[in-house]
């Protein structure tokens, strides 16, 4: 089984990566004229840079259907995530974090494997957009060292413990109906006059008053809000209602479904909710599958040819009427399942990674795959049954501790981002 932690944040890679093919699309890479809008450390950003990044925005607006506001009123917005972004790249150089070109492949199979495209189909692709290819992979590549950045920030944290669950599912804070909500939030200051505190309540009740007079909330979280995510339009997702605090609980049971919340107070300032959509989340009824894997590996003695001549050559023989279980004692590598026959218990989608669900989720009961290649080597897996199951207690438990894991990590990734852009030289020069 995939661990929790790795599998969080190779999720949220493989979802940034396929971004950036609709937000690079169009981009150009320099201008005829160009300026330094920021020094970072030793190194700087180009208003070149700036140019590109804005245009990735603008675009990413227009395919959601959404208005921009004038340039002049993100342009800081932008330039401040660019400055992060170089911020976090220098710092994962600085401690040794390291991506070979191998991991920039994989990331760049897993992407073009999302787009239902062979590597070659989706080089085509982006260089028919007008992007340079190295580029692209210079921006993955960036990702990948972003990622791996966050993630070492977030290995250092405690466990989630056993007693954290139990307490979280005794508030009856889980369950319940889910909200899909965006926010706008205009910040207080730490420590502000009272002064700072009435602007910033005024400005947020004028951005509430434009709202009601049809302002689109994603165009105002764009042009207003002082959120990390107001340049995705306030988006927050999909949020239980009873994990929210009692004030914002409250906030959007009352607000109409597609309304607004009223300004709300917070600790971080104003707080203006969108109330986008609502679903049922009770009784969890979930597909399971009972499979049989065999992975040929390769390694000092085994060339990658021979590995996947060996798995073409097994999957032969299994199609002939050998014993899948046999051949997988005798010849798997996968040595948690090889001496069991290969045999994957009941599993839920997802448990051992998207690539292998979307394999197993493809097949009928008794079918055999065609051999499959991945990072660690070449696969079979035959699906023997699949069951629906009430797990509605287990993913309780897995959605509490999934819940506080990712509100540590929350807190903990934008602590150590607050602290590092405080102590780092910055000088912006718009």
């Amino acid at each position: 089984m995939q661990n929790f932690r790795t599998s969080l944040f190779r999720c949220g890679l493989l979802l940034a990566v396929f971004l950036l093919i609709p937000m690079l699309a169009g981009a150009q890479s320099s201008t005829s004229f160009d300026r330094i809008v920021a020094l970072v450390e030793d190194d700087v950003i180009l208003k070149s840079e700036l140019d590109e990044a804005i245009g990735m925005i603008e675009r990413q607006a227009r395919s959601r259907g959404e208005r921009m506001p004038p340039r002049s009123v993100i342009e800081e917005q932008v330039l401040e995530r660019l400055v992060m972004t170089r911020l976090e790249v220098l710092r994962a150089e600085a401690t040794g974090i390291r991506v070979s070109d191998t991991d920039v492949d994989q990331a760049l199979e897993q992407v073009a494997r999302q787009n239902g495209l062979n590597m070659s189909q989706l080089r085509a692709a982006i260089e028919s957009d007008g992007i340079d290819f190295r580029e692209f992979r210079r921006d993955v590549r960036e990702e990948l060292m972003t990622t791996r950045f966050r993630q070492r920030v977030v290995n250092a944290m405690d466990e989630i413990t056993e007693t954290e669950v139990d307490i979280l599912l005794a508030s009856n804070r889980l369950g319940g109906d889910e909200y899909l909500i965006s926010q706008i939030v205009i910040s207080v200051p730490e420590a502000a006059s009272q002064a700072e505190v009435n602007e910033a309540r005024r400005r947020a009740e004028d951005v509430r008053a434009r709202l009601d007079d049809g302002l689109e909330f994603s165009t105002a979280a764009l042009t207003f809000s002082q959120a990390p995510d107001a340049l995705e339009g306030g988006n927050v997702g999909w949020r239980p209602i009873n994990a929210m605090a009692p004030q914002f609980a409250e906030a959007v049971r009352s607000a109409p479904l597609g309304g607004y919340s009223d300004v709300l107070r917070t600790p971080a300032g104003f707080m203006i909710i969108h109330v986008r959509d609502r679903r049922d989340q009770s009784e969890i009824i979930v597909r399971e599958f009972r499979a049989r894997h065999l992975m040929v590996e390769p390694s000092e003695l085994v060339t990658p040819q021979q590995a996947r001549d060996r798995i073409f050559e097994l999957h032969q023989r299994i199609q002939a009427g050998e014993s899948f279980a046999d051949l997988a004692r005798q010849y798997s590598t996968d040595e948690t399942t090889a001496n069991i026959g290969g045999l994957l218990n009941w599993f839920r989608p997802g448990e051992y990674g998207q690539f292998f669900q979307e394999v197993v989720e493809s097949l009928e009961p008794g079918e055999l795959s065609d051999p499959v290649q991945t990072a660690q080597g070449w696969h079979l897996l035959r699906l023997e049954d699949v069951r629906e199951a009430d797990r509605t207690v287990e993913m309780m438990r897995a959605e509490a501790r999934d819940m506080l894991f990712q509100q540590k990590a929350d807190e903990e990734i934008e602590r150590f981002l607050r602290q590092m852009r405080a102590e780092s030289f910055v000088e912006i020069r718009l």
